[in-house]
């Protein structure tokens, strides 16, 4: 911990598992966005419940709602109202928590699928891509969160167009599992984090990847001279999952319960990081759980 700023802002978890959790329909390729289509109740209360469990930043649930994913898995003329219906369901969970400075992020993911950077579209077709979503979010959120970047190049892409709005942008990498000090693309995650801070990046961070790597990551991000954090997930693998697949095939890891994980999100703060959540696989209680021991190591949990 630092003496002059001892602050941390606090993400909440994985919304697309833990809306699995709580449908009680098949999964869908759709994945989280489905949902805003069956049982839009189920995000906002999500949404309300990371919100009590501390988290003082909420991402709306658009990471499947992407231009070529509904083309590829849906309907593309579902893009408008499911945009409108989740940032809906976003704002409702923060008005009725009365949590007046949480902060609402829109969500900018990989267009075509996770994990699969040879999958993305050259760099202006990510970009036309992407200046659609921050279109449909904008009026309605407070930053933007560009997360799941496996690639350099449609990292830089969701965040120029992010930062085109002129609201602030996050820009999140997911690194090989196996070594922290890369993309999954094999790009070291140095140079793809300062290429987006290039792009208009104030934040960078590492996210969907297991702990034990981004903890190697906070020391790749320690020095590029940004706020940075993370954020991880609790799947044994991200192999399984194949595009327009669902996200039944991947297993959670049974050493992550909320304690655990906030054993490994600590170890992020020691090390210089301002903003630590979770991604899949990590619920509420997980959230709860991390913003009591920050709390208790005498950080102050911060709005964005």
């Amino acid at each position: 911990m630092t003496s002059t700023d001892p602050q941390v802002v606090l993400l909440d978890g994985g919304m697309g598992q833990d809306l699995r959790r709580r449908s009680s329909l098949p999964a869908s390729p759709l994945w989280s966005a489905q949902v805003m289509l069956d049982e839009p109740h189920l995000v906002t209360a999500a949404h309300r419940d990371f919100i009590e469990a501390g988290a003082r930043v909420i991402t709306a649930n658009t990471y499947s709602a992407t231009p070529p994913r509904l083309a590829r898995d849906g309907d593309p003329q579902l893009f408008g109202p499911l945009h409108a219906a989740a940032l809906s369901a976003a704002s409702q969970a923060r008005e009725e928590s009365g949590q007046e400075d949480v902060r609402i992020a829109g969500c900018l993911p990989p267009l075509m699928a996770s994990y699969r950077p040879d999958l993305a579209p050259d760099e202006p077709t990510c970009l036309d891509h992407y200046r659609q979503m921050v279109a449909a979010q904008a009026e309605g959120v407070d930053l933007f969160l560009c997360e799941t970047m496996a690639l350099t190049r449609e990292a830089r892409a969701a965040t120029t167009a992010g930062a085109e709005s002129g609201l602030p942008v996050w820009t999140a990498f997911t690194v090989d599992d196996g070594d922290g000090t890369r993309l999954r693309s094999g790009e070291p995650l140095a140079e793809a984090a300062r290429e987006a801070v290039a792009a208009g990046a104030e934040r960078v961070l590492v996210n969907c990847a297991v702990p034990e790597a981004v903890t190697t990551a906070m020391g790749e991000l320690a020095g590029i001279g940004k706020p940075f954090g993370g954020y991880a997930n609790a799947f044994t693998s991200v192999a399984a999952l194949q595009p327009g697949g669902t996200v039944d095939v991947l297993e959670a890891r049974t050493d992550l319960d909320p304690d655990a994980y906030a054993e490994h999100a600590l170890q992020w703060v020691e090390q210089g990081a301002a903003i630590v959540g979770g991604c899949c696989e990590v619920f509420p209680a997980h959230i709860a759980t991390l913003a009591e021991r920050l709390a208790a190591a005498g950080y102050r949990l911060a709005s964005a």
